[in-house]
């Protein structure tokens, strides 16, 4: 688990494909350097989000880590474009005793978005995003949080299309997407909430109740008749 609330900026400093399938099978080995603030308490096996992806470490030394990237995850996240030389957002899995700043993240990636936009409103800039999988549209409320890269941040705007948010100077500082062009690609986790409550939502009208949503379903019918 994760706040979304990213401690450090890495850089990728090695990318070894695993063609072997006894050590990852068409995967990614990934080194990321220049991420001591993060390593002062890591142990093997530890979680750290990467680009809000939760990677496993299976190295390190005083400044950098490595990690599998699973063929599942390339797929699935930005990090199959990652070069030797990019930058990407960095956080460890939260402790208990921490002070919770941001929102419940997971570190699985729903899907991965476009920058539509980049507009300047002051000294913040209104980011318009594009997913690729449209359905999480429907997790994403005005005001309410959606990870971009492993940052959470608030929504300011959302329609069945895309949906934006707004990076302050000091945030713009702080994490990799602020440097992205438009075209360029984040990966984006919703509020899990939204999905729980979905869940429960489908299982109650569902099955033995399914009954209610047929009614519900000829009630709004017979309603919508009437009108005419």
């Amino acid at each position: 688990m994760f706040t979304g609330i990213v401690e450090t900026i890495g850089t990728v400093s090695s990318l070894i494909p695993q063609d072997d399938t006894t050590t990852g099978g068409g995967g990614t080995s990934l080194t990321i350097s220049n991420a001591a603030p993060i390593l002062t308490d890591v142990h093997l096996g530890d979680s750290i989000s990467v680009n809000g992806t939760c990677l496993t470490v299976t190295a390190f030394d005083n400044d950098s880590f490595k990690v599998g990237v699973a063929p599942e995850t390339l797929r699935r996240t930005n990090l199959g474009s990652l070069t030797v030389g990019s930058s990407v957002n960095l956080e460890r899995a939260v402790a208990g005793h921490v002070r919770f700043g941001g929102h419940f993240v997971q570190g699985h990636v729903d899907t991965i978005a476009t920058i539509l936009s980049k507009t300047p409103d002051g000294n913040a800039v209104t980011f318009r995003f594009q997913p690729r999988d449209k359905d999480v549209l429907m997790y994403i409320v005005e005001k309410g949080y959606v990870t971009v890269d492993g940052a959470s941040l608030t929504v300011v705007a959302v329609s069945d299309d895309w949906f934006e948010v707004m990076l302050v100077a000091y945030t713009q500082e702080k994490i990799v997407t602020a440097a992205k062009p438009v075209g360029g690609e984040v990966n984006i986790e919703v509020d899990m909430t939204g999905k729980y409550i979905e869940k429960q939502v489908k299982a109650y009208l569902g099955g033995a109740r399914g009954f209610m949503l047929e009614s519900l379903v000829e009630k709004i019918v017979e309603r919508k008749l009437a009108q005419k």
